[in-house]
């Protein structure tokens, strides 16, 4: 979210606030194929792309790491934060901002305080929606993260998300009624009330700050 988050508003700001409508013809289609792009390929352009330019900054770097995916994953969801933030950016009635103007503020001040205060619900869905997505994402981690299972806060160690359990589980030999066979649908269970709860949230905080025009 370090990488989408401000990316993603900067790209949304950009586009409901200055950029022409000739730009937006062009960069709206761009974003929305960028947001059906298969994630193994995002996963292929981690491990090929990404964490070759890291180890150029970081020598010790291994192949896998959590830090190249982690990167990727907050580039692939990068169009859906910047496309609901823009439609809800939009929404706000043109008065709002042609008042702010004509009371002597720039335009990045009427972006940063007119704006954003009054776009606040949708660009706060957009994100949670946005992390909900991220948390689920199975390929990208399972082709650059190594899916070593284990512990650690070091993003530069190979690890393995939850997603990628659930894959190398099911590809391996568990035995129906282990243990390990059932660990996979409390894991399932797990990512799915995370997701359910992160939904939740997003329409919690829709409704939480929504303005009425």
């Amino acid at each position: 979210m370090l990488v989408a988050v401000p990316l993603g508003l900067s790209s949304a700001i950009y586009l409901s606030e200055y950029a022409t409508e000739r730009t937006r013809k062009i960069v709206k289609p761009v974003l929305e194929v960028l947001a059906g792009v298969p994630t193994v390929v995002y996963g292929l352009f981690a491990l090929t792309f990404v964490t070759p330019l890291l180890q150029t900054v970081i020598p010790n770097l291994p192949i896998f790491n959590a830090l190249s995916p982690g990167i990727v994953v907050g580039i692939m969801i990068i169009p859906q934060i910047t496309s609901l933030s823009e439609e809800a950016m939009g929404a706000v009635p043109n008065a709002m901002r042609e008042g702010a103007l004509a009371l002597g503020a720039t335009r990045l001040e009427v972006a940063l305080k007119v704006i954003l205060p009054g776009s606040l619900s949708g660009i706060i869905s957009s994100v949670v929606l946005g992390i909900s997505r991220a948390v689920g994402e199975t390929m990208i981690v399972s082709t650059a993260a190594g899916s070593t299972p284990k512990f650690t806060l070091d993003v530069t160690e190979s690890i393995q998300t939850m997603t990628s359990y659930i894959v190398q589980v099911s590809m391996g030999d568990a035995t129906y009624g282990s243990t390990i066979y059932y660990s996979i649908y409390a894991v399932g269970m797990t990512l799915f009330l995370f997701t359910l709860l992160m939904n939740l949230l997003a329409n919690y905080m829709s409704r939480r700050f929504r303005e009425e025009y």
